[in-house]
């Protein structure tokens, strides 16, 4: 019986002690860009918070599917965790063989941040607003050229979303990576670039691009006098690049709570958000619930986007 009433409390003991061991933070992308900034910015605040090393491991490759695919058949013990981006979402549907379900095979930690897109265009573009670029592209289909970071990468979609809903077709040029796309824009290959803020910023504030709309919900506090392509005509248009923690599906909900707290903790620090603003990141924190929504939505929403637009890899 003593034996008995051990056995079936210790699972109960170790959740509450949770963690035990080290934690493996798993980000689908090489070290350095924005994902994995925030994986260590997290990391090390949740080892001083739990005392425990949360330890970042990048497993790069296919968009992030690979590690996605890793963690998704992990142990929901709350001993491997995932680094998501919003191109998660997008991966669901971009992918036709992967193996697992974004929705189904995991249990959403918290959201962390998100950073707003912002459209730039070259400056010597003949157009200097959001209705001088339509009207342009209108009247001269093959005249407008947007890059971005790759296909099926967010900035791409963000642009796709804007031809569906402007009602034009203007042709895109996929680059390896943010940094080749933001060269094109400067150099003129391109015309224009649904850019991450933070990428974007330096070149707008220089006056090597211009600005024309945020993607956002709510203008940027970085760029107050840029309108949202809501403003703009667009009330369907919030474009986010977003960033979170899932856990494996199964991962007890005590865990998952404790984990949500903590964090809900860490982005309450000075410290914590300064190194968020300067990343042009804004924290979102949020319950487990919440971001569950948002990871649906976000997957029927530009499924729709990749299917109107016949996108896809296999």
């Amino acid at each position: 019986m003593g034996l008995g009433l051990m056995a079936m409390t210790a699972p109960v003991s170790a959740q509450t002690n949770y963690p035990e061991r080290a934690v493996s933070l798993v980000v689908g992308f090489s070290p350095g860009g924005t994902t994995d900034v925030l994986a260590r910015i997290m990391a090390k605040e949740l080892t001083e918070e739990l005392k425990q090393p949360f330890v970042v491991e990048n497993k790069p490759g296919a968009g992030s599917t690979i590690a996605t695919d890793q963690v998704a058949r992990a142990k929901p013990d709350g001993y491997t965790l995932l680094m998501i981006a919003a191109n998660s979402t997008i991966n669901q549907t971009l992918y036709k063989n992967i193996k697992f379900d974004i929705e189904k095979d995991f249990a959403p930690v918290a959201l962390i941040a998100k950073v707003p897109n912002i459209l730039v265009a070259n400056k010597k573009v003949p157009y200097n607003s959001v209705k001088e670029l339509v009207d342009f592209a209108k009247a001269d289909p093959k005249g407008v050229v947007y890059g971005s970071a790759g296909l099926g990468t967010s900035i791409h979609l963000a642009g796709e979303l804007f031809k569906q809903q402007a009602g034009i077709d203007i042709l895109h040029i996929p680059y390896k990576g943010s940094a080749p796309a933001m060269s094109a824009a400067l150099a003129g290959e391109v015309s224009v670039v649904f850019e991450n803020m933070p990428a974007a910023a330096p070149h707008i504030k220089s006056g090597a691009l211009k600005a024309f709309a945020v993607t956002s919900a709510k203008r940027s506090s970085v760029f107050p006098d840029v309108p949202t392509l809501q403003e703009l005509g667009y009330p369907d248009y919030v474009v986010d690049t977003w960033f979170g923690i899932v856990a494996p599906a199964g991962t007890p909900q005590k865990i998952v709570d404790k984990l949500n707290n903590t964090m809900a903790k860490i982005l309450a620090k000075p410290t914590v958000i300064a190194q968020l603003d300067g990343l042009g990141a804004v924290k979102e924190i949020n319950e487990p619930e919440q971001f569950s929504k948002l990871i649906s939505t976000e997957v029927k929403n530009w499924g729709n986007v990749i299917r109107k637009g016949n996108i896809s890899l296999n």
